[in-house]
């Protein structure tokens, strides 16, 4: 089957910067999806993106569908004649639906006895015919929340469309996209290329608007060009440039022809907290900052600009001019706010609404305070400063540089607090409430700091779902989910001490009466089964998380020691064996009533060596594994329980556990109990059954 290149570009207005790299993955991932299912094979599929087009050159493409065999059943033989010999009404019906006459069907033999069948081979259609609708498709497929109408079309897009270009090989796709007829031609760079270009075949898309057009359509190529030439223009003024890989992106998408221009800010700015400046400069101007080898700020920017001017030292003066009122802002907000402390601002938290039913910022922090100190206690901190910090916690949300920079709460609350001669650890505290602030994103490093943050967002959770309001589905609008992981990642990888219903306690202590019911008990539950997506992304077996979910541990870093226990245990060759003892000791149990891990064992009833055995090995692993247990070693006592895999093997072979006497079979169900206690200690190992 013969096979040529194939090329699509939809020419447009500016797409939005942010969306493009998406927009263009989905472009071609929705193209992929069109091909598999027309079944038009292809060696590769190629994207380009850039602001005023997406692309995709198609390798290798099949120019015709491969030919489908077709075969549909009909009756079965026997009901396809009458006892002469004669079509029935059923098989003339089959023939007429597949237009063919009775010569031309066939009879199949199955293990059910002998059908009709008819067969036929269908002519797979050009590409060329193909190809449009699939592309017309991927667009409509295209994430766009809102879509645009232009001019007096019908046709919506992200944004305005003003060419179409579809190659086959050489020749142009006779097609009409988004109401554009198709072409060969393209368009260059809006202010270098006053010309449209053609394109002659597939492979010269990129050569010729790169020559010829000024820009530079592979997203990946631009936007290492960019990083490229940002990091060699900071070394001119011995810096290094701090390159965030989000701006980088949105930077690309907003450049065909990118230049690097390295500008300049007056020394007095740099006496202003360096992420107003950041901010200032990233936010609102695409620029990236520079700093020395040390990590100091430098007075200087880079700007990559849309064009190769002839003069870029009037460049450079333009953006300077822009960048200099803004931050001269960000000086004045800092020096306005350094009139007032953050304790003086406590008041001003009053008005600002929290939730309706669970009052203002300010009673927020007022809870939260108390909590931390009882938390700090806990841990190993500070009461005093943890309460302290949690008061000034949202002090800097009403000041003037958080109100203009909405990204700087709480880092503008540690300069102003270590402005003001707060103890060190108090105004990085107010830094830290916020961490994580993602997944994967940094802890907080100090016990104050760990407190406030797990306070503070403990407040959050047991007011939401004190007032009947918990996350459903998709819907999460306070970010549960996102607090409930912060405050386990905070404590299990910080390994604090803390037990979550103790804390949930204080939490609801510190709120006014709240309507929910059995309060503590909803909100643990929830935070333990937060537990499972943590597990499920680290590559650990949910039958694991299960296994020590079954005890409820609440204590997130006991909950912890016992999955990673429960996981190595799980790959040990003793683990089938004993997994589905425990499941057979649990089914058995789960039906009896008159004993429990509290019976005590008669070793006068014993009849069999097997279960005299079995109970030696118990009381002495259980005398072993007290000290084992104390510590919250449960690697260790996996090990050791490992061990009963042949006593508990032998004791299954040869015993029968339901004996008619009443008093053996009770003495081997206590014995059984407290071979399923010391597992229990642990985890339900009986749900690793179909895991092991």
């Amino acid at each position: 089957m013969s096979v040529n290149d194939f090329l699509v570009e939809i020419g447009t207005e500016e797409l939005p910067p942010k969306a493009l790299k998406s927009l263009s993955k989905s472009f071609i991932d929705e193209i992929e999806k069109g091909l598999k299912s027309n079944n038009l094979a292809y060696t590769s599929i190629k994207p380009f993106a850039a602001p005023r087009r997406l692309a995709a050159l198609i390798e290798g493409l099949a120019t015709q569908q491969a030919d489908s065999h077709i075969e549909k059943r009909g009756p079965a033989l026997k009901a396809a004649y009458d006892s002469a010999g004669n079509p029935t009404k059923a098989l003339e019906g089959f023939a007429r639906g597949c237009n063919a006459p009775l010569d031309k069907l066939e009879t199949i033999a199955t293990d059910k006895g002998d059908w009709i069948v008819y067969r036929s081979v269908q002519a797979g259609q050009n590409a060329k015919s193909i190809v449009p609708g699939i592309i017309s498709e991927a667009l409509n497929q295209l994430p766009i929340p809102k879509r645009m109408r232009w001019g007096a079309r019908k046709v919506e897009f992200v944004r305005p469309a003003h060419w179409i270009l579809m190659l086959m090989g050489t020749e142009v796709v006779d097609a009409e996209i988004l109401g554009i007829k198709a072409s060969n031609v393209t368009r260059g760079h809006r202010f270098h290329c006053g010309k449209e270009l053609t394109i002659h075949s597939p492979q010269d898309y990129q050569t010729t608007l790169a020559k010829e057009g000024f820009v530079i359509a592979d997203f990946a190529t631009r936007r290492e060009k960019i990083r490229a030439g940002v990091s060699a223009i900071a070394g001119t003024v011995s810096g290094v440039a701090v390159i965030d890989e989000d701006l980088l992106d949105e930077v690309t998408a907003l450049n065909e022809w990118p230049v690097p221009l390295l500008g300049k800010f007056e020394q007095r700015f740099l006496d202003v907290p360096s992420e107003a400046l950041i901010s200032s400069m990233k936010e609102h101007q695409k620029y990236f900052h520079v700093v020395d080898s040390e990590g100091n700020m430098l007075p200087n920017f880079i700007t990559v600009a849309n064009i190769e001017s002839k003069d870029p030292a009037e460049v450079i003066a333009g953006n300077e001019k822009v960048i200099r009122p803004r931050l001269s802002d960000a000086a004045f907000f800092f020096e306005t706010d350094k009139k007032s402390t953050l304790e003086q601002r406590i008041e001003r938290l009053k008005p600002i609404v929290f939730q309706d039913k669970l009052g203002s910022i300010y009673d927020k922090t007022t809870r939260v305070a108390k909590v931390a100190s009882k938390i700090a206690s806990a841990i190993g901190g500070e009461a005093g400063l943890a309460e302290r910090a949690a008061t000034l916690s949202k002090s800097d949300l009403v000041s003037e540089m958080v109100l203009e920079f909405t990204d700087l709460q709480g880092i503008m609350g540690y300069h102003y607090a270590k402005a003001e001669g707060e103890a060190t650890e108090v105004a990085k505290a107010l830094y830290e409430q916020y961490l994580p602030r993602f997944a994967g994103d940094k802890l907080p490093e100090t016990l104050t700091g760990c407190a406030v943050s797990i306070a503070d967002k403990l407040d959050t959770l047991v007011g939401i779902f004190g007032i009947n309001q918990p996350p459903t589905g998709t819907k999460d609008p306070f970010a549960l989910r996102r607090a409930a992981l912060g405050i386990l990642k905070i404590i299990v990888e910080r390994e604090l001490p803390l037990d979550l219903e103790e804390c949930i306690q204080w939490s609801i202590e510190a709120h006014q009466p709240l309507p929910a019911e059995n309060l503590k008990n909803s909100v643990t539950d929830y935070m333990l089964e937060r537990f499972r997506s943590w597990y499920e992304d680290a590559g650990i077996p949910v039958d694991v998380y299960l296994s020590v979910h079954a005890r409820r541990p609440t204590r997130p870093v006991d909950f912890n020691n016992r999955i990673n226990a429960v996981n190595n245990f799980a790959k040990r060759p003793e683990a089938q064996s004993l997994a589905a003892a425990n499941k057979r000791v649990s089914n058995i149990l789960s039906k009896q009533s008159v004993v429990d891990d509290t019976t005590p064992v008669k070793a006068n009833l014993f009849t069999e060596k097997e279960e005299s055995t079995l109970n030696d090995v118990l009381v002495s692993l259980q005398a072993s594994l007290e000290p084992v247990f104390a510590k919250g070693d449960y690697q260790q006592a996996l090990t050791l329980l490992s061990s009963l895999k042949a006593p508990v093997d032998e004791f299954f072979d040869k015993v029968m556990v339901m004996a008619e006497d009443v008093d053996i079979r009770n003495n081997r169900l206590a014995l059984l109990a407290q071979l399923r206690q010391l597992f229990l200690q642990i985890a339900d190992i009986s749900l690793l059954q179909s895991n092991v």
